[in-house]
């Protein structure tokens, strides 16, 4: 049930209410975006620890149709699950993608890495490439390791390699 605070609320107070209590029944879920536009399409962004199913997307879109009233204002209304080139937002899809490879954009450069790790402020990346040898002739192997605060990252997007 809403709350009694619920008819004083705005349009999308009263879509972030719903979506918090019915993702607080599939705590593995979350919302990476929602936006309504002027003319109430209501855009639903979700994303999963363990992914997202198509049946997570009709769970909430019906948890959003039964509790808002289209005689009170009528809207559109899109859910669907965080894409795989859809930029990563929040840390919680960084920590879920560890050990995957990432293409990062800073202001200085874009590296595809592997993410290594995730804290609160940064994240690690790590990889290998051929360098010329500091002596002798040839190339060899070198691992590389770059801490980026999230602060610097433009974006950042999960590769998908497939071998």
């Amino acid at each position: 049930m809403l709350p009694s605070f619920y008819t004083t609320m705005t349009f999308k107070e009263k879509v972030t209410t719903i979506l918090e209590e019915g993702l607080s029944e599939k705590p593995s879920l979350f919302i990476v975006d929602v936006t309504i536009s002027d003319s109430y399409k209501i855009t639903v962004t979700l994303d999963g620890d363990n992914g997202v199913v198509l049946q997570d997307c009709i769970d909430i879109s019906r948890l959003i149709e039964n509790n808002l009233d289209r005689e009170e204002q009528d809207f559109s209304l899109e859910v669907a699950s965080a894409g795989v080139t859809t930029p990563l937002k929040l840390l919680r899809q960084y920590h879920k993608n560890i050990g995957r490879t990432l293409q990062v954009k800073t202001a200085k450069e874009t590296i595809e890495a592997i993410l290594e790790q995730v804290s609160n402020e940064s994240i690690v990346l790590s990889w290998t490439a051929r360098q010329q040898k500091k002596i002798g002739k040839g190339k060899e192997t070198v691992e590389h390791k770059l801490e980026i605060p999230f602060s610097e990252i433009k974006e950042a997007i999960v590769i998908i390699i497939f071998n």
